[in-house]
């Protein structure tokens, strides 16, 4: 996965450091996007807290979010905030719960190398993804059927590009829905008229970013952390957990973990967005 280093103050960040380390013993389910993080922090915590036992799964955020409700997690990950229906079945069920944004992200949209175009309007992206513009060369690209890849429904990262990028429309009929974020990068880059969309971690060599401009073709933004955490690339959203009032005291050392400068260094390596406090 790309990595991206950038230059950061700690005390700029101010951020605590870590400084009260225990064991514990959870579970953290949900977004593919943000797995890679939870991963990452999960097994650091673990060798800094030998007998510590943090379980990170995928599924997405929709997933995560109904093991929560469930009592199969203890944390679930989310790509997107908790929407209405969801808090009004907790709130049903008596679970009170709490959110916490751990991070930010960039949605990245990817084509093959092969395809020759590398920036898009939003209004082409919303085009494509819709089914309105099925062949590359009404985007001054080859004479190529088009060939949308997208998550599943169920995805945090499905919600947010439909309603950030494609206007809250419906995606094509033919979109393939895939299951997971990495399924998506494999697909693009086998396909040469592909394109999809991913978080900015899961970029590899073997696809290609293309350059976003949400002012109808005026500027276009690349892809980046620096460009997230400057605000000038569009396609940016934070990164949530979300845990029951009655399992704090089990996650807070996790949570505080996360949070404190070596965590927020850890989203800056995986190729996240830190908080800046």
């Amino acid at each position: 996965m790309k990595k991206i280093i950038i230059l950061l103050s700690i005390i700029a960040l101010g951020i605590p450091t870590f400084l009260n380390a225990q064991k514990v013993v959870f579970k953290i389910k949900g977004s593919d996007t943000c797995l890679p993080l939870s991963q990452m922090e999960a097994e650091t915590y673990m060798k800094k807290n030998p007998g510590s036992s943090i379980t990170v799964t995928g599924g997405g955020s929709g997933v995560g979010i109904s093991s929560l409700m469930s009592g199969t997690t203890d944390i679930a990950q989310s790509s997107r905030k908790i929407k209405m229906d969801e808090k009004l079945k907790m709130q049903d069920a008596g679970k009170a719960f709490k959110e916490t944004i751990f991070a930010f992200d960039a949605l990245a949209v990817i084509v093959n190398p092969a395809n020759k175009i590398s920036q898009l309007t939003r209004e082409q992206l919303e085009g494509i993804f819709t089914g309105a513009i099925t062949n590359w060369k009404e985007v001054g690209g080859e004479d190529l059927k088009i060939i949308v890849y997208s998550r599943e429904t169920s995805s945090g990262t499905y919600e947010f590009f439909k309603e950030h990028v494609l206007n809250k429309k419906n995606f094509a009929a033919s979109a393939l829905l895939m299951p997971a974020t990495g399924a998506i990068v494999q697909s693009v880059s086998q396909t040469k008229g592909a394109i999809g969309y991913v978080g900015l971690a899961y970029l590899e060599s073997t696809v290609k970013a293309l350059k976003v401009s949400y002012d109808k073709g005026v500027t276009f933004i690349e892809p980046s952390v620096a460009n997230a955490q400057n605000h000038t690339y569009p396609v940016s959203r934070p990164l949530y957990y979300y845990y029951l009032n009655s399992s704090e005291n089990k996650v807070k050392p996790y949570l505080d973990y996360v949070l404190s400068t070596e965590g927020q260094q850890i989203v800056l390596e995986v190729g996240f967005v830190p908080i800046v406090r």
